[in-house]
């Protein structure tokens, strides 16, 4: 079929896609074969061979350049480059290869890293985030084969999983290579099945690891309390005093800002989350707000003596992992001030805190607007059968968004991706939605065309 075709109708697209999803899906397993956990040094190994892997798949579409790449002992990436007609736009796909850690194999219903179909989901550790979104991407560009409407300039990233810490190391030296007129990062979601959506805010990150010390040395509980404050109690406290009544972060200097108009509905909210039948929501304003646009804190590793064993004594020190999600409009520099003044004030019976950042990250917020944003939407509400996409936000973090939107200004960012509410990444039993994962690539070649009509 030409490509003139392809430009200009929809329904061979659509056909086109379906004709080349089970070749896509056979690609999509064997990379989720690879055990590309950049968390782990043992793996170090199949992450390269997960890189290596990929730029083969690039290679064997007959790209122009395949690169394998690193900066500053990262991981691999792979950066590849095919010309489209002369004067098109240039888009970037962006995709990661490494995969968070399986953890206990035991929570799995299937190996976690054989694909296994059941009931219309691909499962296996990485099927959704974010091989599929290296998947999507060789989807939409088989579709053209070597008649591109567009120049593609794909970049699969090795380290995301681990916090991206080269990547500003990447973009700036192969900032000519990775230039662009739109970048489409396929490592986000849709709001439900059958309803898709761009991601247009990010909530940032600090991570900060707490020590309260009130003692040299433990001492005997009968002996000395009632006089000497113990870690644990001090500890608590300074915990306590991070919430208010409501459940919301009682953090002063922290910002908020408003979600867009989208209602959240109580049964889904409930079964999405997992919570358990008695539990109330914490916090004030509506769902969306709590989960999008206002700042989070969570309190996600605490170190202590077992209770099992425990001796009759007062614990001289205590340790807790702090989480603290950004709203967009605030810096994670100014999160972290916060925190920490918030902390120091807070800390009883003159108890020593230490305050050790473990990593922090951007908040983002896209002006999604403009004729980039248009085509997308068009192309999303094409493949999804006339289902307009919504803007919603995402309380989760990827800060290299932020990277990407400061090392390319210019550029038009989309934020996409092919997880819905029960795709489990970074759980066990992550799945992929097989039929919304056509609907993505469908979406993608819809994209790639009207961008080279635009």
């Amino acid at each position: 079929m030409s490509q003139p075709d392809l430009l200009t109708d929809s329904a061979a697209i659509r056909a086109r896609v379906d004709e080349l999803l089970p070749g896509i899906r056979r690609d999509l397993e064997d990379l989720v074969r690879i055990e590309s956990v950049s968390a782990d040094p043992a793996r170090a190994g199949e992450v390269r061979r997960s890189a290596e892997a990929v730029a083969e798949l690039f290679r064997a579409e007959r790209f122009d350049s395949v690169d394998v790449v690193s900066a500053e002992g990262g991981a691999p990436a792979v950066i590849a480059h095919k010309a489209g007609p002369e004067g098109a736009p240039t888009v970037l796909l962006y995709a990661h290869h490494d995969v968070q850690p399986e953890n206990d194999h035991a929570d799995w219903d299937s190996p976690p890293f054989e694909p296994t179909e059941r009931d219309g989901r691909l499962y296996a550790r990485g099927a959704a985030d974010d091989k599929a979104g290296i998947a999507a991407h060789l989807g939409a560009l088989r579709v053209f084969g070597d008649d591109l409407p567009v120049s593609v300039t794909m970049f699969i990233e090795g380290e995301e999983e681990v916090g991206s810490d080269t990547l500003p190391a990447l973009l700036a030296e192969h900032a000519e290579a990775l230039r662009a007129d739109v970048i489409v990062i396929a490592d986000s979601g849709n709001w439900d099945i059958g309803e898709p959506a761009l991601t247009t805010s990010l909530r940032g990150l600090v991570r900060a690891d707490v020590e309260v010390r009130t003692l040299t040395h433990a001492v005997h509980s009968g002996m000395w309390g009632g006089l000497v404050p113990d870690a644990l109690i001090a500890l608590s406290r300074v915990i306590a005093s991070l919430h208010d009544d409501a459940g919301d972060v009682a953090i002063a200097g922290l910002v908020s800002s408003p979600a867009a108009d989208v209602t959240y509905p109580e049964e889904r909210l409930r079964a999405e989350s997992g919570a358990v039948p008695g539990i109330t929501w914490m916090g004030t304003g509506s769902a969306v707000e709590r989960l999008w646009t206002k700042p989070s804190l969570s309190i996600t590793g605490l170190d202590a003596p077992k209770v099992d064993g425990a001796s009759n004594t007062l614990v001289p020190a205590a340790r807790a992992k702090i989480s603290l999600r950004v709203a967009p409009g605030d810096t994670a520099d100014n999160a972290l001030a916060c925190l920490r003044a918030h902390l120091e004030a807070h800390t009883p019976w003159g108890a020593e805190l230490t305050l050790t950042v473990v990593d922090t990250g951007e908040p983002t917020r896209i002006d999604a607007t403009g004729p980039a944003y248009d085509a997308a939407r068009a192309a999303f509400a094409e493949a999804w059968d006339g289902t307009e996409p919504i803007d919603m936000g995402v309380g989760g973090s990827i800060p290299f968004i932020a990277e990407f939107l400061e090392a390319f200004p210019e550029a038009s960012v989309l934020v996409t991706g092919v997880e819905d509410p029960d795709t489990r990444a970074h759980g066990a039993n992550e799945g992929l939605h097989l039929a919304e994962f056509e609907r993505v690539v469908l979406a993608e070649a819809l994209l790639l065309a009207r961008l080279a009509r635009r």
